[in-house]
């Protein structure tokens, strides 16, 4: 199964730091191949240097692509995240 959803960031942070480890680490949870992408440039989510890379602020229009069984699964939870208040620590 393959879904991808194009979305804007709504949390402060954007994809930054401990926001983009925290989307990692999420990201790394499921089987499934997942890529983000801003622009034309695409890169692996479950790499922390990779996601990085695209500077994806408050305000970004970005794509989520999941590739695999659990694809609708990771893709919820990815969603969720960066909708969402991540500052809740």
């Amino acid at each position: 199964m393959e879904i991808s959803k194009t979305i804007t960031i709504t949390n402060k942070y954007g994809l930054h730091a401990r926001p983009a480890m925290q989307f990692v680490q999420l990201a790394g949870k499921y089987a499934s191949k997942v890529s983000i992408s801003k622009g034309e440039k695409v890169v692996d989510a479950k790499s922390v240097l990779d996601v990085l890379t695209l500077g994806a602020n408050m305000g970004s229009e970005i794509s989520i692509r999941a590739e695999g069984d659990d694809a609708e699964e990771a893709m919820a939870a990815l969603l969720e995240f960066l909708t969402g208040d991540i500052d809740k620590d």
